[in-house]
């Protein structure tokens, strides 16, 4: 079903800045809302709030490391606990286990981000550029490529384009490698036009003589892998086809004039400065910007009122993606009533927000195969639901962010939807466990101890859903919640008391066996409900 009609406009959100504005704005820009960081932002101003988030620093992470020797396999190159970026072959098994190790560990940067939109960006632009690790293969050139994404991910989109472009990753995934004169492949070039820049949209009226026009103009360019860590992108005068190439009336009917020897390499900048010239470009990129922050429908009130100022920005600020999103993220459309738990949580959000916001204990670097197999079964339950990082189900990405008019829907169905109700239910009783007693689990005593009046029903109840939840929860829900858990098991006349006591019990006396199980239980219960029902799946 979908939400009432939105009025309001791109202009700035004014008035107080409240708890539900700052937890909505965090579902949405990071992978769930912790309750310190909702306290947090709350304490500031939607302002400042909006630029830490673009601005705030950030070092590079330390790279995927070997997790992965055991009796049954050794990586003869790399040490256990070293970084396997640094290797100068990839042969056997090696490249499997470096694949895996990689999506663990871009996993665990989800699930460790920092107050800042990075992680939730290269996630989109991951999509957006989308690549497949087992069509590319090479697990070196797949770590180089995520590193691209993190590197421009808020930066200016010009130059990512063209850095994906020369990229190892892609230039093996589309084809690139093998784009000669004698033998031109429209692979990139069709994507190029088609996923990347201009898009589908109503006013996109690219060619097929565009297509094969652009894929002359990209002839040249492969891979250097002399050096096996140092892979890059290189042009080739030799493969380059270097006659004039016609482009049709939607980019004006620019002749780009071939080149000869090293300057058939300026040719792709003379596309790339026509592509970007038209308005449809700007327009795709705020549409899926659109879709994925705030709502998947754009109806026409929609597109004249958000997307046309929103690319009208990006142009303005020759396509950087920061002022984009500061006035996006800022706008009163987005903090608008009808906005809030509009989109269904995709399967990454969903494992990694559960884990982020229950504050789910993972081990730490000095424990690095453990860290790194719970960092697995994290990506793993993503990937059953249908979300498998670093493999897309093609170029076009996830159907989800793309496939009308069903969209994020799509993440729901009669597979996904009890695996999503299992692995909720699995954290909160038992989780995953590992050799010597090694558990990530949801901690339920340390989750209430955490909001503002735990051994307060109702307060817990209402703090709960409000981190929780991004709607309100039914008054019958309540209800039960209350007194079919909480205060379940009292003899005679029902009261608050129950819970008060048994909690301050707790407080009190943390060493008696049975009320600490008491409680635990109920909390266990209480959470594994909320988690049970629709309204979880939103954010």
């Amino acid at each position: 079903m979908d939400i009432p009609v939105v009025t309001s406009g791109i202009k700035r959100q004014r008035g107080k800045w409240t708890q539900a504005q700052v937890t909505h704005l965090l579902k949405r820009t990071m992978f769930g809302a912790k309750k310190e960081d909702i306290d947090y932002f709350t304490s500031k101003s939607l302002r400042s709030t909006i630029d830490e988030l673009l601005n705030s620093k950030e070092d590079a992470p330390a790279p995927p490391i070997n997790n992965y020797n055991d009796d049954k396999y050794t990586d003869e190159e790399i040490q256990p606990g070293q970084t396997w970026i640094t290797a100068t072959k990839q042969v056997g098994n090696s490249g499997g286990k470096r694949r895996a190790s990689l999506k663990s560990w871009w996993t665990g940067l989800m699930l460790d981000q920092n107050r800042s939109l990075r992680e939730k960006m290269v996630l989109f632009w991951h999509n957006h550029f989308s690549t497949e690790t087992t069509n590319i293969d090479n697990a070196t050139w797949i770590y180089k490529h995520n590193v691209l994404l993190r590197q421009y991910a808020l930066g200016n989109f010009k130059e990512m384009v063209k850095a994906i472009t020369l990229d190892p990753a892609m230039l093996k995934y589309l084809n690139g490698n093998n784009n000669v004169k004698k033998a031109p492949d429209e692979n990139y070039g069709r994507e190029l036009q088609e996923l990347f820049l201009a898009g589908k949209g109503p006013d996109s009226h690219y060619t097929e003589a565009d297509v094969k026009a652009a894929a002359r103009v990209l002839t040249g360019f492969k891979i250097d892998n002399k050096i096996f860590a140092e892979a890059h992108g290189v042009f080739d005068p030799a493969r380059h086809d270097e006659t004039d190439k016609q482009f049709s009336s939607f980019y004006h009917d620019i002749i780009i004039t071939g080149r000869k020897g090293k300057e058939g390499e300026q040719e792709l900048d003379d596309m790339l400065a026509m592509i970007f010239a038209q308005e449809e470009v700007s327009k795709f990129i705020c549409r899926k910007l659109y879709r994925f922050f705030v709502y998947h429908t754009i109806d026409p009130a929609t597109e004249e009122n958000i997307i046309v100022p929103l690319a009208k920005t990006f142009r303005k600020k020759d396509y950087e993606i920061k002022p984009v999103l500061e006035q996006l993220l800022s706008s009163r459309h987005f903090f608008d009533a009808a906005n809030y738990g509009s989109i269904i949580k995709s399967p990454i959000d969903f494992c990694v927000g559960l884990c982020r916001e229950y504050h789910v204990k993972f081990p730490d670097a000095t424990e690095y195969v453990d860290q790194y197999a719970f960092w697995n079964s994290i990506q793993a339950q993503a990937s059953q639901m249908q979300q498998n990082i670093g493999d897309p189900p093609n170029v076009a990405g996830w159907q989800a962010y793309y496939q009308e008019p069903q969209f994020d829907k799509i993440w729901i169905n009669s597979d996904t939807l009890p695996k999503r109700n299992q692995f909720a239910d699995r954290m909160i009783n038992n989780g995953f466990t590992r050799p010597a007693n090694k558990k990530i689990v949801i901690d339920p005593i340390a989750f209430a101890q955490n909001l503002s009046n735990p051994g307060n029903p109702d307060a817990l109840i209402n703090d709960s859903v409000k981190i929780l939840y991004r709607m309100e929860l039914p008054e019958a829900e309540r209800k039960y919640l209350k007194e079919g858990v909480l205060l379940s098991g009292l003899q005679g006349m029902m009261s608050d008391h129950y819970w008060t006591d048994a909690w301050t019990k707790l407080t009190d006396k943390p060493d008696d066996a049975a009320n600490k199980k008491d409680v635990t239980n109920k909390l266990k219960k209480l959470y594994q409900y909320l988690m049970d029902l629709p309204q979880y799946q939103l954010c």
